[in-house]
């Protein structure tokens, strides 16, 4: 496979052509309360009024708000899951409890330490609430049958989730979980816990990857470390025709030893682009495979193998990628502005994305920017963001940044 020598392309370029190549997942109606981190296949409407009564705020006695100052006999009692049968006439009282309904008539809540009572003699003893409804939530103060709730593309966390059921829904419209595999590659990776030998470095870029898929519905199958060899890494992407996107790691540039490209090939692969126009991460790769054996379009995705480059290109490409294919409204990360705690040098050739500590207020760049380095990827909560060419940036600049979190952006 020939591929020729091209600029890289600007990030927003290379992201939308990725977010245009996600796989389309089917749809199936998944139980709600097990729909966690999933985004709606639909809009979601409201199948009942919520609540579907009025409804006591507080405790206390409901009344007429005609029958003011009072006094009145309490008649009975609305509670809970227990409401009144009857109805409140002139000078009349119901004891009720936060939450219970109200009772056919009353249109009043005294609050119970503005009254006193005696055996079913009531009197006020404080002011009586302004307006006289104060203490009511009247029928559909949440929400009415019908009403819109939540739009397509809206992620289910459990305030989402919690509203879908309080709204009448036992199920809701979702993408099928997706299948990711993550394969890492390299002669001079060992598997996590083996003896390494002097030339050998522990595989933490598969298990990495995989924890940040891990926040989202998304079922993981990771093979490697895979040698440099052409014909291992075309059968472990062999191996993995049944996910819908694969991730590889390392392997992805142009050296002697850089094999995923031609191991693409060997597959059937088609590369859509390569090389985007960011650092880290520079050599990144983007191809498709569509083959009989295939029930849609295989993504694949390969990113570089050092582990700050590895790390961005994840949060850059990877994630934004499998949001799109589970059917994210808004798939990309979006910056927030932050003020430089120190000065930040001049940028270079390419955008570029540094390791930081955001505190609330001002944001610290890490002293060690190389991409080659694990231990400011975890110490960073923030990825800085420095565009190609610019000038100095005084300390209490204000610069985008990325909020980190496991599994995530933010």
């Amino acid at each position: 496979m020939t591929i020729p020598r091209q600029p890289p392309l600007p990030l927003e370029e290379a992201q939308a052509r990725l977010i245009a190549l996600a796989p389309r997942l089917p749809v199936e109606h998944r139980a709600t309360a097990e729909a966690l981190g999933h985004y709606l296949a639909a809009p979601l409407l409201a199948a009942r009024t919520q609540p579907a009564t009025a409804l006591s705020a507080m405790d206390g006695y409901a009344l007429r708000a005609a029958d003011l100052p009072g006094p009145w006999t309490v008649i009975g009692e609305s509670a809970a899951g227990h409401p009144f049968a009857g109805t409140v006439g002139t000078g009349q009282a119901v004891r009720i409890s936060t939450g219970a309904a109200l009772p056919a008539g009353a249109d009043c809540v005294l609050l119970q330490e503005d009254c006193q009572r005696s055996d079913a003699s009531l009197t006020l003893t404080g002011t009586p609430p302004q307006p006289p409804s104060r203490h009511i939530r009247p029928a559909g103060m949440d929400f009415a049958a019908h009403d819109p709730l939540l739009a397509t593309g809206s992620r289910l966390g459990a305030a989402q989730i919690a509203l879908a059921i309080a709204a009448g829904h036992g199920h809701v419209p979702v993408y099928r979980r997706l299948r990711l595999a993550v394969i890492d590659s390299g002669d001079e990776l060992a598997a996590a816990g083996h003896a390494l030998a002097p030339h050998q470095i522990p595989a933490s870029n598969g298990p990495m990857l995989a924890a940040m898929a891990a926040a989202l519905p998304v079922d993981v199958q990771r093979l490697g470390p895979v040698p440099d060899q052409l014909d291992a890494l075309a059968a472990a992407l062999d191996r993995v025709r049944d996910a819908d996107i694969v991730v590889t790691s390392g392997g992805a540039s142009v050296g002697d030893h850089d094999l995923v490209r031609p191991a693409l090939e060997a597959v059937g692969a088609r590369i859509d682009f390569w090389r985007v126009a960011i650092k880290p991460g520079k050599p990144l790769l983007v191809g498709h495979r569509a083959a009989a054996s295939l029930s849609a379009p295989q993504v694949i995705l390969g990113l570089p193998g050092n582990p700050a480059s590895a790390y961005v290109t994840a949060h850059l490409f990877l994630l934004p990628l499998l949001r799109a294919a589970l059917g994210a409204a808004d798939p990309l990360p979006r910056p927030l502005a932050a003020r430089l705690a120190q000065a930040m040098p001049a940028g270079g050739g390419r955008t570029e994305f540094l390791r930081g500590t955001w505190n609330g207020e001002a944001v610290t760049l890490d002293t060690l920017q190389d991409s080659g380095a694990i231990a400011p990827i975890a110490r960073a909560n923030c990825l800085v963001r420095r565009e190609a060419g610019a000038a100095m940036r005084p300390e209490g600049s204000k610069v985008p940044i990325y909020l980190l979190e496991f599994g995530g952006f933010a």
